[in-house]
């Protein structure tokens, strides 16, 4: 235990925040048992050292940061680790990849059940299905999700800045005031395309080739949160990977099943099914018509995030491409994305009209009023024309 409370105090008086993250203001810390999901690399190990840091002297023992992958929890449960925590005063055990240990989901409802003074806040990958795969946790486990940066947080980050997020409304019916307070301080489009290409993930900071080091993380989404998580044989590996990067290389578009369970060897319920699981792992999205959704074929598969385009097929990353994929990424979080075929118009939560466009070359497409105009090459909009940068201080 005393190896665990010195690396518990190391890590956590080195642990380098830059950006505070919204959701430590959304989650409910009053509850037992508190899940953090979130796709590797968004930075959900600092999260749980940076909530550690902002609630508890960095000696106090009454919290405690273990990691799954310690070779300690290879031979002794969670639960009974737990039980040594509460019997000498611990109170909040944070517990970082918690899928790693077998039986883990059986370990934190014993904890639940053993130990109601303790407080457990795990994290876990986007591919974890917390109620739906785990049912002995319904009912108490409250479960959040970790983004990738917002590109609000990725220019605070750049400017010095504390500009705090507006919800969808108020940027629809009050953008051009926003951007009145917001212009002053800092130029957006300054730094929009820097965080279209490299700004999603925070390692971007880290002194390393930030292209290089996504393709390792996207390859450890399918070995570890895809393959591992969901059960799946190694030898399907290959397929998955190969399905991901055919689809990445069509850019956004409605999938071929047909052609692609052609060209991995497998069924057409199975490419459905290998999508479900990437986009699980927050490496695409599915869009959907109004009141569709999976199994159903989607009208559009697109890359997660539009970093993942340049890290996959650089020297093909069209624009429009980029800033739908922009689009669509920024609005997951709270919002529902719908598209209608081959429609240019997104549906956002079942009635809202938007169609991305070009600052520059927008004055061929005809305005109605029932849209609205989201543009990429400008900094300022006028009435139902907004530029698409605001869109990502959503979060």
């Amino acid at each position: 235990m005393e190896a665990f409370f010195r690396t518990h105090t190391y890590l956590v008086e080195h642990v380098q925040a830059s950006v505070r993250r919204t959701l430590m203001d959304e989650i409910d810390w009053s509850d037992r048992l508190i899940g953090i999901k979130g796709t590797r690399g968004v930075g959900k190990t600092t999260f749980l050292l940076q909530y550690a840091k902002e609630n508890f002297d960095v000696r106090d023992r009454q919290c405690l940061y273990v990691n799954m992958n310690n070779f300690y929890f290879q031979g002794r449960g969670i639960a009974d680790f737990a039980g040594d925590f509460v019997a000498r005063g611990g109170k909040v055990l944070l517990i970082d990849q918690v899928f790693k240990q077998t039986d883990w989901s059986q370990e934190l409802r014993r904890c639940y059940d053993l130990y109601p003074q303790l407080k457990i806040v795990f994290t876990g990958s986007s591919v974890m299905r917390l109620k739906e795969e785990n049912p002995e946790l319904n009912g108490i486990v409250k479960s959040y999700n970790l983004r990738g940066f917002s590109f609000r947080e990725f220019l605070n980050l750049k400017t010095g800045n504390n500009f705090h997020p507006y919800s969808l409304d108020d940027i629809l019916e009050n953008h051009e005031h926003i951007i009145k307070e917001i212009l002053p301080y800092a130029r957006p489009a300054q730094y929009f395309q820097d965080y279209i290409h490299h700004g999603f993930y925070p390692f971007f900071q880290e002194h390393r080739n930030y292209s290089e080091n996504l393709l390792k993380t996207m390859n450890m989404m399918t070995e570890v949160d895809i393959l591992l998580i969901k059960q799946i044989e190694l030898k399907y590996l290959t397929k998955i990977k190969k399905l991901f990067y055919e689809l990445a290389e069509e850019g956004p578009k409605a999938p071929n099943v047909s052609k692609l369970a052609h060209d991995i060897e497998t069924s057409r319920a199975t490419v459905m099914n290998y999508i479900k699981y990437l986009t699980d792992a927050r490496m695409l999205n599915m869009i959907y018509p109004v009141g569709e959704d999976f199994p159903k074929k989607p009208t559009k598969v697109m890359l997660h995030n539009s970093n993942l385009l340049y890290a996959i097929y650089p020297i093909n990353v069209e624009k429009q491409n980029a800033m739908e994929t922009f689009f669509v990424n920024s609005l997951w979080k709270d919002h529902t994305v719908n598209q209608m075929g081959k429609d240019p118009h997104y549906i956002v939560d079942g009635s809202k009209r938007f169609r991305i466009c070009d600052a520059k070359n927008d004055g061929k497409i005809r305005k109605t009023p029932d849209t609205y105009y989201a543009r990429y090459n400008t900094e300022v909009g006028h009435d139902n024309q907004l530029p698409l940068w605001l869109l990502g201080f959503l979060y």
